[in-house]
């Protein structure tokens, strides 16, 4: 597993909205030298679902091209299609991914547990690798899909070489605090808000999309719950928590491209893929002054 904080990148668009690889190699590498430990390429922050499979199987074979240990990737792979989902999984398989991060098929709403049980079931017999590790992938606010306590239980123990671990992005304690007392689960909330009960539990961390511009905080954190310095931890979480709740109050993803372009002094970070607009001069200087005033960002 990765212990620490893993950030679900950001994914960068030239002016034609091609994915821009430099860049991206260059915010994987800022990213884990400021204390991710791994990085989820192509989630929700990645506007993975903007994505093609090609495009996304390019991308992430830059990353290791450019240098990125490809034990710290798992990049997102879930689609509402068995095919493509197969496809892009093996790709990882290929280039030797720590594994791969799997929404439900998230089209058809009102499926039972059962249905979705047979999707992973399928996915996992046409990958067809004992190489293959699956964290499934629970965000139900957004993909109307979600994965019950009593689906994770049955797919972790029909398969428990395979359904290795979930990112709970559900925003509900008593869910994460539910997936952790599943037997050798490893379980990532979607945020660094629970993250030091979670490790207190047995969780080895967070993924947080907070981690593409506050890495270093969020890190230390875990970093201190892990060494047992939990004042630490709780002192600095409260300004981790505050950095959080302010992001919130704005178009999260569009604003953290916003503020990457600022720090980095390049435009393109403003680029999006429709239906994402990017956020208003006004909104993105209103964001930038509170960080820089309040807790120390440089812009």
């Amino acid at each position: 597993m990765i212990k620490g904080l893993i950030a679900p990148i950001l994914t960068p668009f030239d002016n034609n909205l091609n994915v821009d690889q430099s860049m991206y190699n260059d915010l994987a590498k800022s990213l884990m030298d400021n204390g991710c430990s791994g990085l989820a390429p192509f989630g929700t922050t990645g506007e993975a679902l903007s994505v093609g499979n090609k495009e996304r199987m390019n991308a992430i074979e830059g990353l290791v091209k450019s240098g990125i240990d490809p034990n710290k990737l798992i990049p997102g792979t879930g689609l509402c299609n068995l095919p493509d989902t197969i496809e892009i999984t093996k790709h990882a398989i290929d280039l030797k991914c720590q594994g791969v991060m799997t929404l439900p098929p998230f089209y058809f709403k009102g499926m039972s547990d059962t249905g979705l049980y047979n999707y992973f079931e399928k996915l996992i017999e046409g990958v067809d690798d004992n190489k293959l590790k699956i964290y499934l992938y629970h965000i139900p606010q957004v993909c109307g899909v979600g994965l019950s306590i009593d689906l994770v239980q049955k797919l972790k123990s029909s398969f428990p070489e395979t359904i290795v671990g979930i990112k709970d992005s559900s925003g509900v304690w008593e869910n994460t605090e539910a997936l952790l007392k599943i037997k050798d689960l490893i379980v990532y909330p979607g945020a660094e808000l629970p993250v030091i009960e979670a490790i207190k539990l047995g969780a080895p961390g967070c993924i947080s999309a907070t981690a593409n511009l506050n890495s270093k905080d969020i890190a230390d954190v875990i970093t201190f719950c892990h060494s047992g310095r939990w004042d630490e931890a709780e002192a600095l979480q409260k300004k981790v928590k505050s950095v959080r709740l302010l992001f919130q109050d704005y178009a999260p993803i569009p604003a953290q491209k916003a503020l990457l372009a600022m720090q980095t002094n390049n435009p393109l970070w403003n680029n999006l893929r429709p239906p994402f607009q990017q956020i208003s001069i006004e909104k993105s200087t209103e964001l930038a002054n509170t960080l820089r005033d309040q807790f120390g960002f440089k812009f």
